[in-house]
Formats: C-alpha cells, sequence, structure tokens
C-alpha cells in the first residue's frame, strides 16, 4: 500500500536534505558537548514550517497530515534524536490548543506556535506522577491577582520538562479540583525565553546520559500568577480529557522518532561492517553480521509500517489508539535492540562515547520510557482487545 503522495516526498527529500547538511554537522557536538540547539538552527527549522506541520495554515502552519509529521520526524531524528523530538513538543502542544483552545487562545499563541516564533514545552510530570498522570498534586488556585485581574496561583513541582529554559510557553497541568481526573486543568504558562520567572518559577537541570542538545528540568512553582484567561478551553476540569487527546498524534510522532533512530544506527552500522576488514575480507561478508543486518532491517521496516497504519488511521479521523500504542510500543523496543546490534558490530570502536553509534545507543534508551512506558503501551493494548472481544 502507497501513503506517501507527491506531497509528502517532496517534503520527504525537502527534510533529509535540510537534516543532512544543517543537522548532521552539528549533531556529534551537540551530543559530546551538551550544547543546547543553536538558534540559527531553531530559525532555519521555522523558515521550514516544521514546527507547525500538522497545523493549519490558517494559523501559518503547513496544515498537512499526521503521515507528513511521520515523513518529517523519522528524518530529523535519523540524525539527531533531540532535534527531531523538538518539533514534537509545538506540534503536541499546538494540537491540544487547536482542538481545545478558546478562540481567543488560539487568535493569541497558535500562529506563534505554528511558526516557531513561540516554543512551547510540557510541564505534566511530576515526582509523584509518572505513568500515573493523575496522580498531580501541583495546585491551582483561583484569585485576583497582584494588578486586580483573575488569576490562578501555582505551586507545585513538575518533573523532566524539557526544553524548559528555552521555550517561551510552558502547557502545565495542574490541580484545580479534588476529583482525581475531573480536577485536572490546563495552564498556559508565560514565560522569559532562555530562563525562568524567579522566584516565583526556577528550574533546576536533571543531567541525563543521551538526549543532549535539549535539557530537562525540575520546576518549581512557589504562587506563580498565570492569568485565568490561560485556562485551556477556559473551562476548569478538562485538563485530563485534553491531555488523553493529544497522546494518539505524540505517540505516533513518537513512534517514528524511534524508527529514526534505529534507521540511523542501521546505516552507520551497514557503512562499518562494508568498510571494517578482519581475516583479510570485509566483515560484512561473515554470515553471522549478515543475519544481523537483516533483522535489523526487517525490524525497521515493520515498525515503520505498524506507525503508518496509525498515521492514516488518525489523518482519516478514525480511532487510533490502539494503532498508536502498538506503533511505540514495537518501534521503541525495536529502536533499542537495533541501536544495541549497530554499537555490537562496530566492537570496541562502537564503545566509544564519540563514536556516532554510541550516541545513538545512548539516545535509545530513553525510548520504550518515554511517553508512556512499554508496560502502559501493552495496557492500552490489552484494554482495547478485552473491549473489542
Amino acid at each position: 500500500m502507497t501513503v506517501l503522495s507527491p506531497d509528502h516526498l517532496a517534503l520527504r527529500k525537502a527534510t533529509r536534505e535540510f537534516a543532512e547538511n544543517e543537522v548532521a554537522p552539528i549533531a556529534a557536538r551537540l551530543d559530546l558537548q551538551d550544547e543546547t540547539i543553536p538558534e540559527d538552527l531553531l530559525a532555519k527549522m521555522a523558515d521550514l514550517g516544521l514546527f507547525g506541520v500538522t497545523l493549519p495554515a490558517e494559523y501559518g502552519g503547513l496544515g498537512s497530515d499526521i503521515v507528513a509529521l511521520g515523513v518529517v520526524t523519522e528524518e530529523l531524528t535519523r540524525v539527531s534524536l533531540s532535534v527531531g523530538s523538538l518539533i514534537q513538543r509545538n506540534i503536541g502542544c499546538g494540537h491540544i490548543l487547536n482542538r481545545f483552545g478558546t478562540e481567543e487562545q488560539k487568535a493569541r499563541y497558535l500562529e506563534g506556535i505554528a511558526t516557531g516564533r513561540l516554543l512551547t514545552a510540557s510541564a505534566g510530570t511530576e515526582p509523584d506522577a509518572g505513568s500515573d498522570a493523575a496522580n498531580i498534586k501541583t495546585m491551582a488556585v483561583r484569585a485576583r491577582g497582584i494588578d486586580g485581574g483573575e488569576v490562578y496561583r501555582v505551586t507545585g513541582t513538575k518533573q523532566w520538562c524539557t526544553f524548559a529554559d528555552r521555550a517561551d510557553l510552558i502547557f502545565t497541568l495542574c490541580r484545580t479540583g479534588e476529583d482525581k481526573h475531573g480536577g485536572i486543568s490546563s495552564l498556559i504558562v508565560e514565560k522569559p525565553a532562555g530562563g525562568f520567572d524567579p522566584p516565583r518559577l526556577t528550574g533546576t537541570r536533571i543531567p541525563t546520559a543521551g538526549y543532549h542538545g535539549m535539557y530537562s528540568y525540575t520546576l518549581h512553582f512557589d504562587e506563580l500568577e498565570v492569568p485565568a484567561a490561560n485556562l485551556v478551553g477556559g473551562e476548569e476540569g478538562q485538563g485530563f480529557r485534553q491531555l488523553m487527546g493529544g497522546y494518539e498524534i505524540a505517540r505516533i510522532g513518537f513512534a517514528f522518532r524511534c524508527i529514526g533512530l534505529a534507521r540511523g544506527a542501521y546505516e552507520a552500522a551497514l557503512d562499518y561492517v562494508r568498510q571494517r576488514r578482519q581475516f583479510d575480507r570485509p566483515i560484512a561478508e561473515f554470515q553471522a553480521v549478515r543475519f544481523r543486518l537483516a533483522d535489523m532491517r526487517t525490524q525497521i521496516d515493520a515498525a515503520r509500517a505498524l506507525a503508518y497504519n496509525a498515521a492514516v488511521k488518525a489523518s482519516q479521523g478514525v480511532r487510533a489508539d490502539l494503532e498508536a500504542g502498538e506503533a511505540k510500543l514495537f518501534a521503541s523496543e525495536m529502536a533499542r535492540k537495533v541501536a544495541w546490534e549497530a554499537l555490537y558490530l562496530h566492537g570496541g570502536n562502537g564503545y566509544a562515547v564519540d563514536s556516532p553509534v554510541n550516541r545513538y545507543w545512548r539516545d535509545s534508551g530513553l525510548l520504550p520510557i518515554g511517553e508512556g512506558t512499554s508496560d502502559i503501551q501493552r495496557e492500552i493494548i490489552a484494554r482495547r482487545i478485552l473491549a473489542d472481544a
């Protein structure tokens, strides 16, 4: 089945050229020196429309479908997981805002998000609320602000908020009521780009083994005032539903991140085994090596088929939580295995931190955990199977 239209193919070509010409030359530096993604690259990504692939054209996005998101994501993460992941933040937050936000909120923020003029982050996870997303404790209490307007005073701690320092907006899940699910609301927190808003909002960086280029933070809110007009949708208690409404596109995008990383690792291994000689011949001539390559390629192609199946359904407006869960589960575990096999085929050279394949291996450790762990995906899949039986 052909799922890529001429427009998809043109977008893939443009993104691949951008990734190879602009991202690949700095990918190793971002990783080894743990630098943040530079501003000039962000500007070039915005010029290409990458922050608004699926967002409406009327707000400055490309107005394309979720298949296009997959195409773009795979090409970017093939050379850098961090760069490929960056666009998901704007697309994910923009999707939620476009679907659930008020007209005033869309008019104020959506064009900036779609064009990359405003960069976003999401703050949902807390020290005691990971997979149990509804267990959040961060409170948002409605009050009159110091300027006399209606505000929410936000107090609590968020964890694993990636790109929080550079983001202009942080979509923050807060508790506004006692009901576990119905007491959750989402607020759009404005902040200075490149910093925080002390003492009411501070951030502590979390060092990570991989995924360099974007920093993750623990955020501390201390009665930070957020305008009541920034309550997503204008109605309290809708935050959990909004979160769930964004998971399909998020998990499909995540699956394509896994596929891109696996493809990058596989291609690095393929190049290496063709060049590396032992016993007077390229190691690609040894059956054990060839079988590994065959398995890696097969697993990547299988994951891509699952991801496109989910993307096509979601693009058609068909419920795709089962397919998104399948794609995310299979692709994330596949990428972890393929990255290890790629490192293994490099031998000791792959274990060197400055080896490109080592970056793929370190980055792959996040994949079965992020955007819902593998076991959470299995639970989602099983729940649908049993409900449909």
